[in-house]
């Protein structure tokens, strides 16, 4: 029988596993009511545009989308455009997508190019964002400009980051560095190596009828499971849900995989992991070995014989340890809850990601760019470490939904993606100023009072 017990103490994981309950928060430093005119108001709107979005940092893609010197592309916000490029040196960098001649818009979607020149009078920077080529200097007064002034007159620069494969951009020049931003967070993302992760099965944006604060919402809480995805009833326990909060950002964990074992059978622990594929894809591949596992931990009569340390929730960690060892992901940096409870992170203001080893689903929302606060855009996408050969095969490519409702998400999904927008409909209506949260919605009074100060005054 292999050893399922482990002392782990020293693995940044350990501080989520071991994080209050729910029932040890000190609910005095949370305001459970939260206003509705933030859903629904254009003039709030304004003021997040401002305040919050023109000054945060925000996920503009994933790093391999630009593998190669000169590769780029265009990342808008309402209807600032900002291009992010590849440079010489292998380092990506950010700016303003419009010449610093006469400021027009200098490229669309994504390319790659050797440089920049604006299609208007052929004014060219490089890489880098250097002016590197003017028409006709012999102009009276160009030839002085550009030889004199050529530094002041490059592409005006905007902050551009990566961290755990992601591209991350902020408009606000001043911003603090990425790693300051994020804080503790980046030591706890580490270790699942998301960086070396690719986007497989879906990778879906499309625009929804709802404000983008009901999209990180809804993947705030589990609350929502009994109404919207009773077929998870059985895998997972709300009650038993920890809690931290990293400055803005926020993460919490649910056991995974019938942990209430007190009250179900061991068959009934077994079929609620044979389940999961159903919900949670990347399972599968671990099922073989669980099923191996399983044969080994049954009696002569053969019965399953689970104890204390040895049951279903136990067998599919170490499956999952050892399918991921196999296939060549270090995991020694994990913990065992890790290894199948999902952790669900919500790095302030619109990146939620729910992780586990080996795979992972982000989700952003960002307004739409038409500037109506009932509606906004989300991007979906599910990523799984694979080894790197069969990295470019698997990788699934963008699908930009135009008509909506036409993609099908997978079952948990496709039932937030109709409840979302029916929440919506319920939001427009002024008469209702406030919502009341209850305490398994705590990660949303936190959110909203960090949104609460930045759309007051900025980062603090």
């Amino acid at each position: 029988m292999p050893q399922q017990t482990r002392s782990e103490p020293e693995l940044p994981g350990a501080a989520v596993d071991n994080g209050p309950y729910l029932s040890e928060l000190d609910f005095s430093a949370f305001r459970m009511q939260v206003s509705t005119d933030r859903y629904n108001s254009t003039e709030y709107l304004a003021r997040e545009r401002e305040l919050l979005w023109m000054r945060t940092w925000q996920v503009a893609g994933r790093e391999d989308e630009l593998p190669d010197t000169g590769d780029w592309t265009v990342y808008t916000l309402f209807d600032q455009s900002f291009v992010i490029a590849r440079g010489r040196d292998g380092q990506l960098r950010g700016f303003v997508n419009a010449c610093r001649h006469r400021g027009n818009q200098l490229c669309e979607g994504s390319g790659h190019a050797a440089r920049f020149t604006c299609p208007y009078h052929r004014w060219s920077f490089d890489l880098d964002g250097q002016l590197v080529g003017v028409p006709r200097p012999d102009f009276d007064g160009s030839l002085e400009v550009f030889v004199g002034e050529r530094e002041a007159l490059g592409l005006v620069r905007v902050p551009v980051e990566c961290f755990a494969g992601f591209m991350f951009i902020n408009p606000d020049p001043q911003a603090a560095p990425l790693a300051d931003y994020l804080g503790e967070v980046v030591d706890l993302l580490a270790p699942y190596r998301m960086h070396e992760m690719v986007p497989v099965g879906i990778n879906v944006r499309e625009a929804l009828d709802c404000n983008w604060k009901v999209i990180m919402d809804a993947f705030q809480e589990g609350y929502h499971i009994q109404g919207v995805h009773p077929e998870l009833i059985p895998a997972m326990d709300e009650s038993r849900e920890r809690y931290r909060f990293y400055g803005d950002h926020s993460v919490a964990t649910a056991p995974f995989g019938a942990s209430n074992l007190a009250d179900i059978s061991p068959a009934d622990q077994v079929a609620a992991i044979r389940e999961l594929p159903a919900t949670f894809p990347g399972v599968a591949e671990v099922l073989p070995r669980f099923e191996e596992l399983l044969e080994a931990s049954r009696g002569t009569d053969g019965e399953l014989v689970f104890t204390e340390a040895v049951n279903a929730r136990s067998l599919l960690q170490q499956a999952t340890r050892d399918t991921l060892t196999a296939k060549g992901l270090d995991v020694s940096g994990l913990t065992d809850t890790q290894m199948s409870d999902n952790h669900f992170y919500l790095l302030f203001p619109n990146f939620f990601l729910t992780i586990r080893a080996g795979e992972a689903t982000f989700i952003s929302s960002v307004p739409h760019p038409d500037g109506d606060p009932n509606r906004c855009i989300w991007h979906v996408t599910g990523f799984m470490w694979l080894p790197p050969e069969e990295r470019a095969a698997a990788r699934a490519p963008l699908v930009e939904v135009s008509e909506p409702g036409s993609f099908e998400y997978f079952l948990a999904l496709q039932q937030d993606y109709e409840q979302m927008q029916r929440q919506q409909k319920g939001l427009r209506n002024t008469r209702l100023e406030h919502m009341a949260l209850t305490r398994q919605e705590v990660r949303l009074a936190w959110f909203h009072e960090v949104l609460d100060r930045w759309v007051a005054q900025g980062p603090a």
